[in-house]
């Protein structure tokens, strides 16, 4: 398990939270044909409302992976999760969705709802993993998206 320290995001996060983000997912532009949402998010306006936890390496304090979400009443919606591609395979993007179930769970709620892009074929196979059941696909404008949830136990 890796020895992040996962925390809300403060103002002084919001250049980090933008660069992982954009790390992320600029792989993803040209496979998608679009920019993927999050690279356009208002990060500061994320970091503000308190939506947003970042994954820090406790020695360093360099931010190497986030979650996004938002809190409803019958669920919790992780608007996006971004992990740097040199911290790829390290167990962060584990510890986040497990974090994201946890904070759910603290809230009362009963649910965690995502989507991703049909072509991020990756995510696809990894959402299952953790639980998560594809209930829709929609098409939003640009992005063709699965819809997934996860109901908690």
């Amino acid at each position: 398990m890796p020895n992040e320290v996962i925390r809300a995001a403060r103002a002084a996060d919001v250049p980090a939270v933008g660069s992982v983000t954009e790390e992320a997912y600029r792989p993803y532009v040209a496979r998608i044909g679009v920019r993927p949402a999050p690279m356009d998010a208002d990060h500061a306006a994320d970091v503000a409302a308190g939506r947003v936890f970042v994954a820090e390496e406790p020695a360093t304090g360099r931010v190497i992976g986030l979650v996004v979400v938002e809190a409803h009443t019958d669920h919790l919606f992780l608007d996006s999760i971004a992990v740097r591609p040199d911290a790829h395979g390290t167990g962060v993007g584990r510890l986040l969705l497990e974090f994201v179930d946890a904070h759910a769970r603290a809230l009362g709620l009963p649910e965690v709802r995502l989507y991703t892009n049909a072509m991020m074929w990756e995510n696809r196979r990894i959402y299952p993993k953790f639980g998560y059941e594809a209930v829709e696909r929609r098409v939003d404008g640009p992005y063709d998206r699965i819809h997934y949830r996860k109901r908690l136990v």
